[in-house]
């Protein structure tokens, strides 16, 4: 008992380290012996060299590799002009459809609309409306650019759910401090930009995290109506090449950006939850 509390913690404090250490050794054991179970048998399976010639080809991947950073610049400035607006979008909609006024009774049934159909449709089908619709009506330069409509397909899917992400954030702030607002004179408008909202996004950070992770990876999407990014150009080397592993590059390359921004919003989402209980 002295040494306990010479070490300046409980028993139950040591109890929970050994059973935390205890956890990270099983498994880190088990992920070992997968890992080594898939590097010894799949090798072993009848097709292996057929698959490693065709999707895990290192030259193919090294020759084609930088010319696929190069076609994710493109995929990289679509998510930055992307996710800006999506932003604002997502919240006005989702302000919209909090507005307590009778008077602004249309605003709610629009900000439902919206949400229920670009929720509703997927984001393929929409790219495909819109990338290709509203260039036919003959638009000219460079207003037919399918890098515009694609981008606004995006943004108007992707503010949907947004919306609805701030929307739940906003219905997470307790109903007391909206009537302390009021008990101190704030107006609605106020007490919406002030006290509701700070609160209402940083509730909502993990979330809107993960969305921004499958914006990136979404935009990919718009090489069905033209733009040549790093999906696109994968596809131009399978072609020339006859080989996969442009599509294993890219995937690689994706990847790298969505892990670490992944880890980010579940380190985010347990702090959050920490910071509650």
């Amino acid at each position: 008992m002295s040494d306990t509390k010479a070490a300046g913690m409980t028993r139950r404090e040591l109890f929970e380290q050994r059973q935390k250490r205890r956890s990270i050794v099983i498994a880190g054991t088990s992920t070992l012996l997968v890992l080594l179970a898939v590097v010894i048998l799949v090798p072993l399976t009848p097709g292996w060299e057929k698959v490693q010639k065709s999707f895990f080809n290192g030259a193919v991947l090294t020759k084609t590799f930088p010319k696929l950073i190069d076609a994710f610049q493109l995929n990289v400035l679509i998510f930055i002009w992307s996710a800006p607006l999506i932003a604002i979008l997502g919240l006005l909609v989702a302000l919209a459809r909090d507005a307590k006024s009778p008077a602004m009774f249309p605003l709610r049934i629009l900000g439902a609309a919206f949400t229920d159909v670009f929720r509703g449709v997927p984001v393929i089908l929409t790219v495909y409306l819109i990338g290709f619709g509203i260039p036919g009506l003959g638009l000219p330069r460079p207003w037919n650019s399918p890098y515009i409509w694609g981008s606004v397909a995006l943004i108007l899917t992707y503010s949907a759910y947004v919306a609805e992400i701030f929307r739940a954030g906003i219905d997470s702030v307790h109903p007391s401090q909206r009537s302390a607002a009021l008990s101190l004179g704030l107006s609605e408008r106020q007490i919406m930009w002030d006290v509701i909202l700070p609160q209402a996004v940083r509730n909502v950070v993990p979330s809107q995290m993960n969305m921004l992770i499958a914006l990136q990876k979404d935009v990919s999407l718009l090489s069905f109506i033209g733009p040549v990014e790093i999906f696109r150009q994968a596809g131009v080397f399978k072609s020339l090449l006859a080989n996969f592993t442009p599509y294993v590059g890219a995937a690689i390359i994706f990847l790298i950006i969505t892990v670490p921004a992944t880890r980010y919003a579940d380190y985010l989402l347990a702090r959050q939850s920490k910071e509650r209980s």
